[in-house]
C-alpha cells in the first residue's frame, strides 16, 4: 500500500489535484482554505476584501502578539463593509471550498484543520470522499485513527475546542496503527516555528495516547516551519507532513 497524506493546504488547489498520483489513497489532515498568508500579504480572503497593505498591518499585531489591537483593526474593517461579515466570509469560503473539494483526489480520508468550517463540507465532498473526527478506518490492513480541529488559542480560528472534548475524540480511538491528527502532540521541538517565532498549541490527550498505545506513526501539520519534523516516542514515529500549500509534496507512507 501506497498512502499520500497532506495538511495545511490553504488554498493550494493546483497541487492539490496531483497529491494522489501513484497512491493507493489520499489523506488530508485539513486546514484547506486560505484565510491569510504571512508570506505573501496579497493572499487569502482578508486581502481579497481589505488589500495587501491592510493584511501586513494585521499580521504584524499578530505577530507581535498584540491581539486586542488585531481584533479592534478586524472589527473597524468588517464593520466599513455592506452587509452581515458573516456573509462576506462565507461566500468567500464556499468560493475556495468548491475548487479545492473538485480537485481533491478519490479516494480520500479527511479531517478538520482549526481555521476550517466542518459544516460546510457537506456540500461539496465527492463520493470517494470520507470525513473522519474521532473515528478510526482501516487502510490496507491497517488501522487508522482521526482527530480534527484544535484546541482554543487567542487566534481564535472557525473550529478550536475545548481540552476535554478533544481529549474525548482521542480516547475514543483506541489502539491504532497511525494516529492522523491536525495538530501536533504536546511535544516542544515539534510545536515550536522557527519563522513566526512562536510555540503553536499541542495536544496533551493525544501525546499521552502515543505513549500508551504505541502506534507505528503519529501523523500532523499545523506548525509550518517546525524547529523539528521527527521525534520518536518509543516506536512510534512522530512526522509533520509538511506545509502543503508552500512544498505541493505529500508525504508518503508505504508498506
Amino acid at each position: 500500500m501506497r498512502v499520500h497524506v497532506v495538511s495545511d493546504v490553504h488554498g493550494r488547489a493546483d497541487a492539490l489535484a496531483r497529491a494522489g498520483d501513484g497512491a493507493d489513497a489520499l489523506i488530508c489532515l485539513g486546514d484547506l482554505i486560505l484565510f491569510i498568508d504571512y508570506d505573501d500579504h496579497a493572499q487569502g480572503i482578508f486581502p481579497d476584501l481589505f488589500g495587501a497593505e491592510q493584511a501586513r498591518e494585521f499580521i504584524a499585531l499578530r505577530t507581535a502578539k498584540r491581539f486586542d489591537e488585531a481584533r479592534a483593526m478586524s472589527a473597524r474593517l468588517w464593520s466599513a463593509l455592506d452587509g452581515d461579515p458573516r456573509e462576506h466570509i462565507e461566500r468567500n469560503v464556499r468560493a475556495q471550498y468548491e475548487r479545492l473539494f473538485a480537485a481533491m483526489p478519490e479516494p480520500a480520508y479527511l479531517t478538520y484543520g482549526n481555521v476550517d468550517i466542518p459544516r460546510l463540507w457537506p456540500d461539496y465532498l465527492r463520493q470517494g470522499h470520507r470525513v473522519l473526527d474521532g473515528e478510526v478506518v482501516e487502510i490496507g490492513g491497517w488501522r487508522f485513527g482521526f482527530v480534527g480541529g484544535g484546541l482554543r488559542t487567542d487566534y481564535r480560528t472557525p473550529y478550536e475546542i475545548g481540552d476535554e472534548e478533544y481529549a474525548a475524540k482521542v480516547e475514543a480511538l483506541g489502539e491504532v496503527d497511525v494516529l492522523c491528527s491536525h495538530i501536533p502532540p504536546a511535544l516542544p521541538e515539534l510545536l515550536y516555528d522557527v519563522v513566526a517565532r512562536r510555540l503553536e498549541r499541542g495536544s496533551e490527550a493525544t501525546l499521552e495516547a502515543i505513549r500508551r498505545t504505541q502506534p507505528r506513526y503519529a501523523l500532523f501539520g499545523h506548525v509550518h516551519q517546525p524547529l523539528f519534523r521527527r521525534a520518536r516516542i518509543g516506536r512510534t514515529e512522530l512526522v509533520n507532513v509538511g506545509h502543503f500549500r508552500g512544498s505541493g509534496v505529500p508525504f508518503v507512507l508505504d508498506w
